[in-house]
């Protein structure tokens, strides 16, 4: 089921070769980035999913990392809003997680921390319970005070946690931008389902050498 589908060495080229096979199933839609109007949300990018022995690693979200950060260093030069999402739950709030997965994130588990990577003091962070980083947080909120309209939606799991947090975006009203290569899952199959099925109605798959170009003009 997993499989690294991204290397540093090759997540370059295949995510390039990604984006014009979801172009050519699905109109490009061209609307563009507006930098000054968005923000950028890194979900769950926890050693949970990124230490390689922890049984819920991802094999290709190490390669994401430097890219991310390559964002997150942007959006700081720029003075734009970045916002982590850190999945916990106890009991009491994890509602149909712990059976699906016979498992929990819980507050005292070490791995539940942000990689040492991604280390951005100023940024926000928004501790969530569920797959939608809006289900009774205040990640809206946050972006409505910032006047934000298009988020940047990075990290992992991209079929679960990223895909799902992009839908809840749209429905909020808030213009959503997918890097490929921003995001990660654990094999070939659900990266590419979950951009495909953004693409048509939901999200602008994209680069993040295009997102970067924009933020640094």
């Amino acid at each position: 089921m997993k499989n690294p589908y991204f290397t540093h060495e090759t997540i370059d080229g295949v995510s390039r070769e990604m984006l014009r096979t979801i172009e050519k199933s699905n109109k490009k839609r061209r609307f563009a980035f507006s930098p000054s109007r968005s923000a950028l949300i890194i979900l769950d990018m926890q050693k949970y999913f990124l230490d390689q022995n922890s049984h819920a690693f991802v094999p290709s979200a190490p390669s994401i990392v430097p890219k991310i950060k390559r964002l997150a260093n942007a959006f700081v030069q720029s003075d734009l809003p970045i916002i982590f999402t850190r999945h916990i739950n106890s009991s009491e709030d994890s509602q149909l997680m712990a059976s699906w997965w016979n498992d929990l994130i819980t507050e005292d588990n070490s791995l539940s921390e942000i990689i040492d990577e991604l280390q951005f003091p100023r940024a926000k962070i928004v501790k969530k319970t569920q797959y939608d980083g809006f289900y009774k947080t205040d990640l809206e909120d946050i972006l409505l005070k910032r006047g934000v309209c298009q988020l940047v939606i990075t990290g992992v799991l991209s079929h679960l946690c990223c895909e799902t947090t992009a839908r809840s975006a749209f429905v909020r009203g808030f213009f959503v931008f997918l890097p490929i290569d921003g995001t990660a899952t654990y094999n070939d199959e659900f990266h590419r389902a979950t951009c495909l099925n953004l693409s048509h109605g939901f999200a602008i798959p994209v680069l993040v050498d295009e997102l970067l170009k924009s933020l640094e003009t």
